[in-house]
């Protein structure tokens, strides 16, 4: 599988209406709690305009445009997260603060030095170019602007198999990189770490929600879930697996807060 078949394969999963059922509200552990907490990093006022990476159905981004009064623009790959996302703006009287716009994280429709935040959560691990991804991001922030990340860490090579095939990797697992991994890729972006920090019980939390929404669905809905195509047979193995990698530490989640340094050069996709 190429790249834009990658991307194509993870949009069609995070849009789809069996994932929001196993997921709720939020698309990543921690949910709207750990959303704040990156937030209360990010130095954000009402002033601020923030991009909202992998918007998904809007949870982030109206989260942060009605706690904080900015303005944010949201992009994700998947054109139906996209329409539901400004459904869910129009619902939330947030449609004059709030923009959602069908694009690529690698290749972002905004000039240079746009936005004062940039977040991204629970999905640069499943970018194919990570570093074209944290090029963009640092392009069009502005010098002094933040990023804030939240997302899957691994340690690869320590992966047991239930965890490394296609569905793992759209599961943000199979290609997610350690802590300091991902902060090596956003420093050769330009972007200087100036917070890390461990939420593996977060990861655990979202592990044992699945599985009870999974075993529930299985009951009152299994006509839907067999219509996928999945193979849900297979999820009760690679659950318990992730359970097992994060209590043996090769598994957890992480949360970033980078900067775009004052004077910094003009950053350029790879």
């Amino acid at each position: 599988m190429n790249d834009e078949e990658m991307k194509a394969c993870c949009a069609a999963a995070y849009s789809s209406d069996v994932v929001d059922l196993l997921l709720g509200g939020a698309y990543h552990p921690g949910g709207s709690a750990l959303t704040r907490r990156l937030a209360g990093g990010l130095a954000l006022t009402a002033d601020s305009r923030v991009l909202d990476v992998a918007s998904g159905r809007g949870a982030t981004a109206l989260l942060l445009a009605d706690g904080y009064g900015c303005r944010v623009d949201g992009v994700d790959y998947a054109a139906a997260n996209t329409s539901l996302a400004q459904g869910a703006a129009a619902a939330a009287g947030l449609t004059g603060r709030v923009e959602f716009t069908t694009a690529d994280a690698e290749q972002l429709p905004f000039v240079d030095g746009t936005f004062d935040v940039v977040v991204c959560e629970c999905a640069l691990c499943t970018f194919p170019g990570k570093a074209r991804a944290a090029a963009e991001f640092a392009r069009v922030l502005r010098p002094g602007g933040r990023v804030g990340i939240t997302d899957v860490t691994a340690a690869p090579d320590r992966l047991p198999p239930e965890l490394t095939g296609l569905a793992a990797r759209i599961a943000c697992i199979a290609d997610a990189r350690p802590l300091d991994e991902y902060a090596e890729i956003l420093a050769a972006a330009g972007l200087r770490t100036l917070r890390t920090e461990r939420h593996d019980q977060a990861m655990t939390r979202m592990i044992d929600q699945i599985e009870a929404r999974l075993n529930l669905l299985r009951l009152t809905a299994a006509t839907e879930l067999a219509a996928t195509g999945v193979a849900w047979d297979e999820a009760p193995a690679a659950l318990a697996a992730a359970r097992r990698a994060v209590a043996d530490g090769v598994l957890g989640y992480g949360l970033l807060i980078v900067e775009k340094p004052r004077g910094a050069q003009p950053s350029f996709a790879a």
